[in-house]
C-alpha cells in the first residue's frame, strides 16, 4: 500500500514537469526522476510480488480450513491435503520449465531481429505456462488420487476444476489487453478523443474503457466459476458439505498456478520503465567520443535514436502486462476470500445447521446492513489512498517547480533528488498509517457488533472491491498507453495532444498503481484477520454476554472513524489560498 502511494506521488511529480517546463521524459535535470525510479521498484515490483506471495498463503489457508471443516472422512482429508501441496509444487515447477522453454524460443527468434513486438514473448510465456500447468495437473492427479472415496473419476474432475483457474490466468490477460494494449481500439479511442476534446475527453474515454473491461472480465470469471460449480455437482456432494465452495477455492488455486509468471510479467513493467529512465539519466549521448568507444569495446555502431524508440515501445509492453497482472491477483484474492468466508460460516452455523443458516439472508437485517457497509468501506478506501497521492504529489510538484534548474546544468542535484524521495516517503507512510489502522479497527468493530453482519461485510468488500479494482486498473492502463502511442507512434511530444494524454496518465496513476492493487491486500487482510476476530467475538459473547461485545464494537468503531477522519482532513493540502469575503 505504501509503495503504491510512493510510486504515484513520484510519477505524477515527474510527469507534470513535462507540461510545465516542456522537458523530455526522465530529463536528468528533473529532481523527481530518481524518486520515480525508486517508486517503480517499491510500488510496481516489490509490492505486487509481496501481494502475490501473500495470496499464496491466504488461499492455502482457506483450502486447508475448508478441507478440515467440510470433508467428512479423515482419509479423504489426508488425500486432498497431500494432493493440494503436491499441486502447488508442480505449479512452481511448471512455471520454471515454461520460463526456460520460452527464453530459448524468444532468443532464437528475436536475437538478431531489427524490430519486434515486445508483447509477443510475454504472451507466449503466459499461455505456455498455462498449458504446461494444465497437462501436469492431470498427470499428477492421476498418479496421486486415482480414487477418492471409492470414486475413480474424481481425479480428472478435480483437475478440470483447477484448470478453470489456470486457464483464467491466461484468458484474463488477453481480455485486459483488449482494453489496455497499445494496439487496443479502446486505447486508440482515447487518443482520438484527445485530439479535439483535450484532457476532458481523454479522461472520459478512459472511464469507458475501464467500465467495459470490468463487465467483460467479471463475466469471464463468472463463466469459469460456473463451469467449476457444474463439475462440483458430479461426485463431490457425498464427500463434503458445500462442494461448490471447494470448487471455487480450487479455481483460485488454479489462478495461483500462474502466480510466478504473473509476478514476472508484472515486474517486467517497472524493469522497462527504469531502463528508459536510466538511459536518459546516463546522458550517454553527450559523452565525448562515446560512439567510437562503443564500437571499439562492443563491436557495433550505436543508433541512439533507435535505442530510445525500442525503450519506449518496450515500456508500452510493460504497461500492458502490468495491467494484465492486476485482475489476476485481485481475482485470486476474491475467489480465495470466498472459501475463507465459508470457513467462517461453517464455524458460526455449527456445521451449517439450517436454523442458523437462515441468518445468511437479506431478510436478516444485520446481514443486509453488512452488505451496505462493505460497499461504503471500499469507496472510502479508494478516496483515502488517492488523497494520500494527491497531497504528496502536490508537495512534490511544489518543491520541484521551486528548485528545478534548467540552465547551466545537465543534472539535478543529489540533495534535491533526495528531498523529493523524502516527500514521497513521508506521505506514503502517513497514508498507509491512516488506512491500515482504519481497516484494522473497523474489522474488529464489525466482527464484535454481530457475526452475520460481519459475514455480509466480508462478502460485500470482496465483490465491490473486485469490480472497483478491475475498473481502476484497466482505466489507468488505457490512459498510460494512450500517452505511449502519442509519444512513440505519433511522435508528438510537447504538443497539446501530448499534454492531454499526460494529464490522463496522471489521473490513471493512482487508479492503476495505488487504489486498485492495494484493494487486494485489504480484502485478504480483512478476511484472514476477520476469521480470528469473529471467533474471539463469539467466544466473548458466550462467556460475558452481548453487552460487553457491543461496547467493544462501539469503541473500535470510534477509533476507526477517527482514522477515517484523519485519512482526509489530516491529509488535506494546506496552502495559502484564501477566498475573498465581503
Amino acid at each position: 500500500m505504501a509503495g503504491g502511494i510512493f510510486t504515484k506521488i513520484a510519477d505524477i511529480g515527474a510527469d507534470l514537469m513535462k507540461i510545465v517546463f516542456k522537458i523530455k521524459e526522465d530529463d536528468a535535470r528533473n529532481p523527481g526522476v530518481i524518486a520515480d525510479c525508486t517508486g517503480d521498484n517499491a510500488g510496481d515490483s516489490v509490492g505486487p510480488s509481496a501481494d502475490g506471495f501473500e495470496t499464496y498463503g491466504v488461499t492455502g489457508v482457506a483450502l486447508i480450513s475448508f478441507i478440515l471443516l467440510a470433508v467428512h472422512q479423515p482419509l479423504v482429508q489426508v488425500q486432498l491435503l497431500v494432493w493440494i501441496f503436491a499441486m502447488r509444487v508442480m505449479m512452481v515447477i511448471a512455471s520454471g520449465l515454461s520460463y526456460f522453454l520460452n527464453a530459448a524460443f524468444a532468443k532464437a527468434r528475436y536475437q538478431n531481429a531489427d524490430h519486434m513486438n515486445f508483447e509477443a514473448p510475454l504472451t507466449t510465456l503466459v499461455w505456455l505456462t498455462s498449458l504446461v500447468s494444465v497437462a501436469l495437473t492431470f498427470v499428477a492427479s492421476r498418479l496421486l488420487i486415482p480414487s477418492i472415496g471409492g470414486d475413480p473419476t474424481l481425479w480428472w474432475k478435480l483437475s478440470l476444476v483447477i484448470t478453470c483457474g489456470t486457464l483464467a490466468g491466461a484468458i484474463i490477460p488477453e481480455f485486459v489487453k483488449v482494453f489496455t494494449s497499445t494496439g487496443s481500439r479502446h486505447v486508440r479511442e482515447i487518443v482520438t478523443s484527445s485530439r479535439e476534446g483535450g484532457a476532458s475527453l481523454n479522461i472520459l474515454s478512459g472511464f469507458v474503457a475501464g467500465n467495459f473491461s470490468a463487465f467483460w472480465l467479471g463475466m469471464t470469471m463468472m463463466v469459469l466459476m460456473a463451469i467449476a460449480y457444474g463439475v462440483s455437482t458430479t461426485g463431490l456432494v457425498g464427500l463434503m458439505v458445500a462442494p461448490a465452495v471447494f470448487a471455487f477455492g480450487l479455481v483460485a488455486f488454479g489462478f495461483l498456478g500462474m502466480g510466478p509468471v504473473t509476478i514476472a510479467v508484472d515486474s517486467y513493467g517497472p524493469v522497462t520503465d527504469n531502463a528508459q529512465s536510466i538511459y536518459e539519466l546516463s546522458l550517454i549521448e553527450q559523452v565525448p567520443n562515446v560512439r567510437a568507444e562503443i564500437k571499439k569495446d562492443f563491436g557495433f555502431e550505436p543508433n541512439f535514436a533507435r535505442a530510445k524508440e525500442n525503450l519506449e515501445e518496450n515500456d508500452g509492453a510493460g504497461n500492458t502486462f502490468k495491467a494484465t497482472a492486476k485482475p489476476v491477483l485481485i481475482g485470486t484474492a476474491v475467489v480465495g476470500a470466498t472459501t475463507m468466508i465459508f470457513s467462517i460460516i461453517v464455524a458460526l452455523t455449527r456445521g451449517l445447521q439450517p436454523e442458523l443458516l437462515s441468518n445468511l439472508s437479506i431478510l436478516h437485517p444485520p446481514f443486509l446492513l453488512g452488505l451496505i457497509t462493505g460497499g461504503a468501506v471500499i469507496y472510502w478506501f479508494t478516496g483515502a489512498s488517492t488523497q494520500a497521492v494527491t497531497t504528496g504529489a502536490y508537495r512534490a510538484v511544489e518543491f520541484i517547480k521551486a528548485n528545478i534548474r534548467l540552465e547551466g546544468t545537465t543534472r539535478a542535484s543529489v540533495s534535491d533528488s533526495k528531498k523529493v524521495v523524502a516527500i514521497c516517503t513521508q506521505y506514503a507512510q502517513k497514508g498507509m498509517f491512516n488506512i491500515f489502522l482504519t481497516v484494522f479497527f473497523a474489522t474488529l468493530a464489525f466482527a464484535f457488533f454481530e457475526p452475520y453482519y460481519f459475514i455480509g461485510y466480508l462478502i460485500s468488500i470482496a465483490l465491490f472491491g473486485l469490480y472497483q479494482a478491475i475498473f481502476m486498473a484497466n482505466a489507468g492502463g488505457a490512459w498510460d498507453n494512450a500517452k505511449k502511442i502519442v509519444e512513440t507512434e505519433l511522435k508528438q511530444k510537447g504538443t497539446p495532444l501530448h499534454d492531454a494524454t499526460v494529464v490522463g496518465d496522471t489521473v490513471g496513476d493512482p487508479f492503476k498503481d495505488t487504489s486498485s492493487v492495494a484493494m487486494n491486500p485489504i480484502i485478504k487482510f480483512t478476511t484472514l484477520f476477520g476469521l480470528l476476530a469473529v471467533e474471539l467475538a463469539v467466544s466473548l459473547t458466550a462467556q460475558r454476554g452481548a453487552t460487553l461485545s457491543l461496547v467493544l464494537a462501539g469503541a473500535f468503531l470510534v477509533i476507526a472513524l477517527a482514522f477515517v477522519w484523519r485519512s482526509f482532513y489530516a491529509m488535506r493540502i494546506e496552502t495559502a489560498v484564501r477566498t475573498r469575503t465581503r
